[in-house]
């Protein structure tokens, strides 16, 4: 059995391998997958695939033998010893007590009170976004959605609207640099910038050096533009937000550029992928589509099932401190290890009929949002977002269907959808 598709971002593409991943659970729980050359990116050593549930939890709760700041936290190593270093200043990329650390400065900006203030600006962006088209009678629903995550982000950092769509090309490089489209991500128009984002936009770099090699998406010199507009807007931070706070947080400037980063890019993708996800699952359900328009009630069990169903990222790595063995596989000090959140979510071992979507599921014991000293920050705004989204969707938008293929992003990182065109009937 070849396991090594489990790498290739072409295969996500057509979709994720769960008949695949269905097999590896069963007679290969961890194993090693090569890492072939894609496109330009040269090969890689290869990793330890994890498979089931069980062993996907023991990983990211054992950050002292599976660590996320040794070599960070991508399939892919970084180019340089000094791209390594400036990435292991990211919060996703720490291991306790330094993540710890870094994680209160954000939560200190999330208090009940801005939450709940948060959450009634999301619900009523979300019903501004589906009335504007809810006469149109067809959408794309994956750019009806990109709005909703970074307007939230821009309320999150203080970032002007004029200045939104920087957001949305910054994800795009980082988290699509597999996929042309969303490499080339260049959405922004520098006419309804503010100064402050045509002048980060004259920075952006080459992504090409001159021998023809790419430059890796994470690394300071793709994002120096990024960087730059995050600077800009530290200077004039709105009091309280969260760049006001880590601003106080006694940051370095490695650890100020890659908190910008993470919250820009994670808070964007995560959302902008989970919601169209959720929408083609229930619309592939009519059953529970159904269930869901009569029963409002079952949206926070939905939302976790379509968690579960559709996972807004597929995998993520560590490296083994020392010598262990998992699974009876003996893996060495150094060595990547990379846990699918995708196929665990599957496991029969703790889902009855995993491949059957189900919206009453209980209990439901999902790693969508991960698992352990990492899990998702931003996992209650994110469900704040898709329930936001989804709910005025199937209220507002009656008959809604597929209006042709969705258009899947080619990556091995995203559970992502380019396109997801759809249509309703507009007689209400």
């Amino acid at each position: 059995m070849d396991p090594t598709p489990v790498f290739d971002p072409a295969t996500y593409a057509r979709g994720v391998p769960y008949a695949l991943f269905r097999r590896l659970r069963a007679h290969a729980p961890v194993c090693r997958v090569p890492e072939p050359a894609v496109g330009a990116w040269p090969a890689g050593p290869g990793y330890w695939a994890v498979f089931r549930h069980a062993d996907v939890r023991h990983v990211l709760a054992t950050p002292e033998v599976y660590s996320s700041h040794l070599g960070a936290t991508q399939i892919r190593d970084p180019d340089t010893p000094a791209d390594l270093d400036f990435v292991r200043a990211m919060m996703l990329n720490q291991d306790p007590p330094d993540h710890a650390r870094l994680r209160r400065i954000v939560v200190a900006a999330l208090t009940p009170r801005a939450v709940r203030e948060l959450e009634s600006a999301i619900e009523g962006r979300a019903r501004e976004l589906i009335e504007a088209v809810a006469d149109r009678g067809r959408a794309d629903f994956v750019e009806l959605t990109a709005d909703l995550p970074v307007w939230t982000l821009a309320h999150v950092l203080g970032v002007p609207a004029q200045d939104r769509r920087l957001l949305y090309d910054w994800s795009n490089r980082v988290i699509g640099y597999q996929d042309t489209d969303h490499a080339r991500s260049r959405t922004a128009d520098p006419a309804g910038l503010t100064p402050m984002g045509r002048a980060a936009l004259a920075r952006r770099p080459a992504l090409v050096r001159a021998d023809g090699s790419p430059v890796n998406p994470r690394s300071r010199g793709a994002l120096t533009d990024m960087f730059a507009y995050a600077h800009a807007l530290a200077d004039r931070p709105r009091p309280g937000s969260v760049l006001a706070r880590m601003r106080e947080g006694g940051l370095t400037r490695d650890e100020f550029e890659n908190m910008f980063f993470l919250i820009v890019v994670a808070g964007n993708e995560t959302l902008r992928n989970g919601i169209p996800g959720g929408l083609l699952t229930l619309l592939d359900h009519p059953e529970q589509y159904a269930a869901l328009r009569r029963h409002p009630e079952l949206t926070p069990g939905a939302i976790e099932e379509i968690l579960r169903y559709w996972p807004p990222v597929l995998q993520i790595r560590r490296t083994a401190t020392r010598d262990t063995e998992l699974a009876g596989r003996r893996i060495r000090r150094g060595e990547k290890v990379v846990v699918y959140h995708a196929s665990a979510n599957r496991d029969e071992r703790v889902f009855t009929d995993p491949d059957r979507f189900d919206i009453t599921r209980s209990p439901n014991d999902h790693v969508g949002f991960g698992h352990g000293p990492h899990f998702c920050l931003g996992a209650h705004l994110a469900r704040v977002q898709m329930r936001a989204m989804l709910r005025p969707a199937l209220d507002r938008l009656p008959g809604l269907e597929r209006a042709g293929e969705p258009v899947r992003l080619t990556s091995n990182f995203q559970n992502g959808l380019k396109h997801l065109p759809v249509k309703w009937r507009t007689d209400r």
